[in-house]
């Protein structure tokens, strides 16, 4: 009985030497998360409290967004059928209105970089009397809405404007002047931003060692500017590509875009199906450049 009693003590030692050597060979956080975790009832709670406001989401925006989606499927000849979409793809009105849609776009945001990387550079290194109230007027601009800019333009290129012998707003190019006015400013702030977060001591050693200003802008601030000009681009972009006051109240002439022949189908011709398709071509497009937009942000700091 005495052996019996030692050996299964000697027994217990090495089993409790060899515990201690595998706890000493891990190092505490290993240890930590090997180790089992119930899931703790506060996360339950959070996801509970999570749960109204993510169907009320669902429920006002996705909702009515599934309800296009499944109009768009559903021809006047009834049933469910990609028929639709053929339709409206073989279109001409179609693929003339995408077109457009397209450059304006893309020339609205070329202008609004331009003008919009001048005005910043004035605004922040050209020393004026009143520079702080007119960038704070630019945050002002951001409030207006679209069709009070159109209308002011109305005043100057309208038919009864102050040059409006020229009919220059009912042109695309009226579009375009219209849509780099309004959405110029989304470019603007940023690069105030950004320009507010240089480091001057650059621009000091460029100036001391006889570079001149447009070679400051090329080599320094151009490039510290190209994040904040990436991102304001992207949404000026993806704004352009939805407007529809701009178009809608300058009353061009053969300038439909997009959201316009949305707006024609479903009012002026009652083809529903149809309208719902190019819907939905218009969100897939403004979700994608979204994401863009939200990538380039990031990477921005914006």
């Amino acid at each position: 009985m005495a052996e019996r009693s030692a050996g299964s003590a000697a027994i217990g030692r090495r089993v409790s030497a060899g515990r201690s050597w595998l706890v000493a060979q891990f190092p505490a956080p290993l240890r930590a998360a090997a180790a089992p975790h119930p899931t703790p009832p506060r996360r339950a709670r959070t996801l509970l409290w999570a749960c109204p406001p993510v169907a009320l989401l669902a429920l006002v925006f996705l909702y009515p967004l599934a309800l296009v989606v499944q109009q768009s499927l559903q021809p006047d000849s009834g049933g469910t059928s990609l028929q639709p979409y053929a339709d409206v793809f073989a279109s001409a009105a179609f693929r003339d209105a995408l077109w457009t849609t397209v450059w304006i776009a893309v020339a609205s945001t070329l202008g609004c970089l331009v003008l919009g990387f001048v005005l910043a550079l004035v605004i922040a290194f050209v020393p004026f009397p009143g520079a702080r109230i007119v960038a704070r007027f630019v945050d002002v601009f951001l409030t207006f809405p679209s069709f009070l800019i159109t209308l002011a333009l109305l005043f100057i290129y309208g038919t009864t404007g102050i040059i409006g012998s020229f009919q220059f707003l009912t042109t695309p190019w009226g579009v375009l002047l219209a849509e780099v006015t309004y959405f110029t400013p989304f470019v603007v702030r940023p690069l105030l931003a950004a320009f507010s977060q240089l480091d001057t001591a650059q621009l000091e050693a460029a100036g001391s060692l006889g570079a001149r200003p447009l070679r400051i802008v090329c080599r320094v601030i151009l490039p510290e500017a190209l994040p904040a000009l990436a991102a304001g681009g992207s949404l000026v972009l993806v704004l352009c590509l939805n407007e529809f006051g701009i178009v809608l109240f300058t009353g061009a002439k053969g300038v439909t875009t997009l959201p316009m022949l949305v707006y024609s189908k479903a009012i002026l011709e009652s083809d529903y199906p149809g309208a719902c398709v190019v819907a939905v071509v218009n969100v897939l497009i403004s979700v994608g450049l979204y994401g863009l937009y939200r990538v380039v942000s990031r990477r921005a700091g914006a």
